[in-house]
């Protein structure tokens, strides 16, 4: 069996709904948008709102692009992927904005090669790419808004704790891989 085939993707409510359910559905989809947000969140509301821009226009054209792929990625981007932001959300890291919009489009170019391949026809094909970014551009403005908006001290503590969970989420993922091979 293909690794892109090991997953369902199919709703039943069509392709855009199948892209929806892939993203929200797949925790490799899901972290990487969700600790994106934070991290954007963190730098300020100046920097999320590029994000919110540069994340699903990467995302839509690797998604689509993705959909033309048919070799399979045995790298285990995902655990990769958890470890850096992880990383970069626990050290509260200030970058400068260009290279956090660089971070959302590999983010999002990542991702969405990722969807595309997933959602290849027969699956969702573009439209399920459609879905996917559009759900992944909400999930990133709630979260970077919802951060942008603590004031408190503390709370971005609790959101550094967060990010030191994803990155050791990343690191167990990465270990197992390694194991694996």
């Amino acid at each position: 069996m293909n690794p892109l085939e090991a997953h369902l993707i199919t709703t039943g409510l069509g392709p855009v709904y199948d892209g929806i359910g892939h993203l929200v559905l797949s925790p490799e989809d899901l972290v990487p948008v969700l600790a994106l947000g934070l991290f954007v969140g963190l730098r300020g509301d100046t920097i999320a709102r590029k994000s919110l821009l540069a994340l699903p226009l990467a995302w839509t054209a690797a998604g689509l692009v993705g959909g033309f792929v048919n070799e399979s990625i045995s790298f285990p981007v995902s655990s990769v992927t958890f470890l850096v932001l992880g990383l970069l959300i626990a050290t509260d890291l200030a970058l400068p904005s260009t290279l956090i919009i660089v971070l959302a489009v590999l983010i999002g170019g990542l991702q969405g090669c990722l969807d595309g391949m997933a959602m290849r026809p027969p699956g969702g094909g573009a439209l399920g790419v459609i879905g996917s970014v559009v759900t992944a551009t909400v999930i990133l403005a709630i979260t970077s808004g919802f951060v942008v908006s603590l004031k408190a001290p503390w709370t971005r503590i609790v959101v550094r704790v967060i990010g030191s969970w994803i990155a050791a989420t990343g690191l167990l993922l990465l270990g197992w891989w390694l194991k694996r091979g």
